[in-house]
């Protein structure tokens, strides 16, 4: 799988963008997207996994609360991550996350805050699925 993602312009925030196949791969791209922001995902070794679960019917709310989720497990354990994965069976999702602990020295970017629901879309596109969203840096 190749991450597909791309940023848009907001006045104070950064806009992600993110498609996939299905609706899992392109909320998997948009946390992609969000850790860039932070880590070159190219540096961050997967040596630590984390998981997530939580029940929303709302897909839109679904894309926010997955990526709040984490950006609160990064924070919990000190970790930056690089790789994910993500199924649903209904309202109910469960994903995973593999990063590494932020090391002395690491190069950071801008740290991402949290994801709103500023410009929030979820919607089938040319691909499968297209999702967005603002996350407050």
């Amino acid at each position: 799988m190749t991450a597909d993602y791309r940023y848009f312009d907001h006045e104070a925030d950064i806009g992600i963008e993110a498609e996939g196949k299905t609706l899992e791969e392109a909320f998997v791209n948009a946390a992609l997207a969000m850790f860039a922001i932070m880590a070159e995902p190219a540096t961050v070794i997967p040596e630590r996994r984390v998981s997530v679960a939580f029940d929303e019917a709302d897909v839109e709310l679904a894309l926010v609360t997955w990526l709040n989720q984490l950006l609160a497990q990064a924070r919990v354990h000190g970790l930056v991550f690089c790789a994910y994965s993500l199924s649903r069976a209904g309202e109910h999702w469960t994903g995973e996350a593999w990063g590494m602990p932020w090391r002395p020295g690491a190069e950071r970017g801008t740290e991402v805050k949290g994801a709103t629901l500023t410009q929030l879309k979820v919607e089938p596109g040319g691909k499968g699925w297209r999702v967005r969203c603002v996350v407050d840096v």
